[in-house]
């Protein structure tokens, strides 16, 4: 049984027709396509090659235990930036217009120890369809009965303390996506609402061998052709997915996660009282759009309202059509919500954790964001 869920656009909102058309004819006038273009496919391969030369070093044997170390995170550090620069936009076909280019440029999460086919279930249709909606987008369930982005769910004694701790639980994500989170979705019935519980045999053979290569390729290999004992191998494996989950972590709760994004709470029949494409501008965020190193580094994801409104648009273009979409944004009287920097999105997402470990539960139709003359006051960070 599919999600019951639906957005009702009561007042008929213009907003994404417009923005679209605008966006549409930004790439008709320029001649350009919304697909990738030589720097995409430049970065791409700078990271894909780097990856690969990295994971050869560590092989080769040549070097110390603590350079190997430092390589093993750097390793888990392009790994993330794969995630974000290639295999994201190839699973949102993306990447190019042709299919198979998109498959190729997608199924580079299994070279990370991912599952690219649950992903676009989790990320594609859950996630981008239910953004921040409790109870529906499992992307911000970090860790349920720990960490409370539901205004809904009971305030525990610990919720208290949730700024501070959750941050290291952004460093265990990547080892607990390759280890356990996609097994457990996907053998889950329903992910969120969707119905989760018919894959095709096919499927099930690409995780199941997929994941033991990976655990070949990064556990076995390196403990049979390095000069090292099995509890060094542990601690290099482990640092490596480290280095990864923070990347990772961080990366994307930062576009969800910050002051000012809403967490709406469907209404008591189940519904969204607001247009899909408004729902987006209201629970979603960017950082450092100003920032090179950002775009270069994040995919992309630091544009996050460009990314929501438009998936199937590479990221490399998302400087140019911000701007259309932040000023038609404005001209409907909707937020476009952003952080300058990376540090005031980190100093947002930490003063959220805390607010919502200190506010009692919500009731159904009410906002989770408290005004800003509510908000605890700025830590010191």
């Amino acid at each position: 049984m599919s999600n019951p869920l639906k957005f009702k656009d009561k007042n008929r909102s213009q907003f994404f027709p417009t923005v679209r058309k605008r966006v549409d004819a930004y790439f008709v006038e320029n001649a350009l396509s919304t697909h990738a273009n030589r720097a995409m496919w430049a970065k791409s391969s700078f990271f894909l090659i780097g990856y690969a030369t990295l994971y050869g070093l560590i092989l080769s044997n040549q070097f110390g235990l603590w350079t190997m170390l430092g390589l093993a995170i750097v390793l888990g550090m392009f790994a993330a930036f794969i995630g974000f620069n290639v295999s994201h936009d190839g699973l949102h076909g993306s990447f190019s217009g042709r299919s198979w280019v998109n498959r190729l440029m997608g199924n580079s999460f299994y070279i990370l120890g991912a599952n690219p086919y649950i992903w676009k279930i989790t990320h594609n249709i859950v996630h981008h369809t239910y953004t921040n909606i409790p109870g529906h987008d499992e992307d911000i369930e970090l860790a349920p009965g720990l960490v409370r982005l539901d205004s809904q769910e009971d305030l525990r004694p610990w919720h208290r303390y949730q700024q501070w701790y959750t941050f290291p639980l952004y460093a265990l994500a990547s080892l607990s996506w390759v280890l356990r989170k996609d097994f457990l979705k996907f053998f889950k019935s329903k992910i969120g609402h969707h119905d989760n519980s018919s894959h095709p045999r096919a499927e099930y053979i690409k995780l199941f061998v997929s994941k033991t290569i990976y655990y070949i390729c990064f556990l076995v290999l390196p403990y049979v052709i390095l000069d090292l004992t099995w509890w060094q191998l542990v601690i290099g494996f482990v640092l490596m997915h480290v280095a990864e989950g923070l990347v990772l972590g961080l990366v994307f709760q930062l576009a969800h996660a910050v002051e000012g994004t809403d967490f709406p709470i469907p209404d008591e029949r189940g519904d969204i009282q607001s247009a899909w494409a408004v729902h987006q501008m209201h629970t979603t965020a960017n950082f450092a759009p100003d920032s090179a190193m950002a775009a270069f580094l994040c995919g992309g994801l630091n544009r996050q309202i460009e990314h929501h409104l438009f998936p199937k648009v590479c990221h490399i273009h998302y400087p140019a059509i911000s701007k259309i979409v932040k000023e038609t944004a404005h001209e409907f009287g909707l937020p476009y919500l952003e952080n300058r920097s990376f540090g005031s999105a980190l100093v947002s997402h930490f003063r959220l954790l805390r607010t919502l470990g200190q506010v009692e539960s919500t009731k159904p139709g009410e906002h989770t964001i408290l005004p800003l003359t509510q908000r605890v006051p700025e830590p010191s960070l």
